[in-house]
């Protein structure tokens, strides 16, 4: 069980402690999603959306490379040393954050039962005018052994 899904500040960091942060989130927990562009196929982290201007870099920001593709427009971030995605601020929207669950404290992928799929072929920015995106599935985790999830 998550404690605290409607938290609206969390601490987190990459796998090795080199970067560490705070992110104001949106909506809690309640924003976490992946997506289904090329990149995050690859990538296949669990994102939650943190607020424009809401993600502070405490320490290791040195230590943070960017990797951007396509239009360029998003700026995916990785630490250096580990390699593990931390966030990446959006294309579609810009100055808001996609934050990685996994490096959330005390949270983990596999704590949500089930997470949208957004559909990132079909990228919002590149949706003619009025219409919306897309949900284009749903990743469901089942733990084989339920003492396994708490």
């Amino acid at each position: 069980m998550i404690a605290d899904p409607d938290a609206p500040t969390r601490t987190g960091g990459c796998h090795c402690g080199a970067v560490r942060f705070e992110v104001d989130l949106v909506d809690g927990l309640n924003t976490a999603r992946r997506c289904d562009c090329s990149f995050c196929r690859m990538r296949g982290a669990v994102a939650v959306s943190g607020r424009p201007g809401g993600l502070r870099i405490l320490s290791g920001e040195d230590k943070l490379t960017c990797y951007r593709f396509n239009t360029g427009a998003a700026r995916h971030f990785f630490c250096s040393c580990c390699g593990i995605y931390t966030h990446h601020e959006r294309r579609s929207r810009p100055g808001e954050y996609g934050v990685n669950v996994a490096c959330l404290d005390g949270l983990s992928p596999f704590d949500f039962a089930s997470v949208d799929v957004l559909d990132g072929i079909r990228h919002p920015m590149d949706l003619p005018a009025g219409e919306r995106p897309r949900i284009s599935g749903r990743l469901v985790y089942i733990p084989t052994d339920p003492a396994s999830s708490d």
